[in-house]
């Protein structure tokens, strides 16, 4: 276990600091979730009832499709380098390329929703400062990343990989995204934690599900 976490860390390191070089992941991403949340903002003229319907909808359309642009880049940087061949002749299992990956677009994703998160809550004026929304949104975001990352290495091998990948993914992450909206609207709407209790369960169950799936694929995926 202690050598697959290094190899793991390996790859997430490797990618941390290719990032930090370029800045293109995060960048891309960051961009996209404020411009989503800006246009939002004044594109309606919510009063605060209809913000605390929609506010959640908001929130995560931001989040998953500033989320796309980051899983495009997460395999396309090794393609275009002709890396992707060296990385996999590495005499490491194919799962551990799929975990490290995995963590990486799991960091730059909650960096970008943490700086995100609070424009947002001033600009709608909602109380997004709390600690229940933590859960929520780490189970939804794993979610995402879960199936993104399986099919961003999908993508990577054809040649309309920027509309591939959502065409792919959407329609297997829906029920993740509406878990997420769903929660986040009975926190926001002053309920306790445990009266999303439903949902929440909802979410650990498809990120098991996908996490196992995607796990166990991701050897044949790489390799076509």
């Amino acid at each position: 276990m202690k050598r697959f976490t290094r190899k793991v860390m390996a790859i997430v390191w490797k990618d941390l600091v290719a990032e930090m070089r370029t800045k293109e992941i995060f960048t891309s991403m960051f961009v996209f979730a404020f411009l989503v949340v800006v246009i939002f903002n004044f594109a309606f003229e919510l009063k605060r009832v209809e913000l605390d319907a929609i506010g959640p909808g908001i929130l995560w359309v931001a989040f998953t499709f500033a989320g796309v642009l980051g899983l495009n880049r997460a395999f396309v940087l090794e393609k275009d380098r002709d890396c992707l061949e060296g990385l996999m002749l590495c005499p490491v299992d194919r799962s551990v390329i799929y975990v490290g990956k995995l963590v990486g677009i799991l960091i730059f994703m909650t960096v970008m929703e943490a700086i995100a998160l609070p424009i947002f809550a001033v600009l709608s004026n909602l109380p997004l400062f709390l600690p229940e929304l933590i859960p929520i949104i780490f189970l939804g975001t794993l979610g995402f990343a879960t199936v993104g990352t399986l099919f961003s290495a999908m993508a990577v091998n054809t040649r309309t990989r920027e509309v591939m990948l959502p065409v792919l993914l959407f329609p297997i992450v829906v029920p993740v995204i509406i878990a997420a909206v769903k929660a986040t609207g009975q926190v926001l709407g002053g309920h306790p934690l445990s009266a999303a209790a439903d949902w929440l369960n909802l979410l650990v169950a498809f990120d098991v599900i996908f996490f196992v799936v995607a796990f166990l694929t991701f050897e044949y995926v790489i390799e076509e």
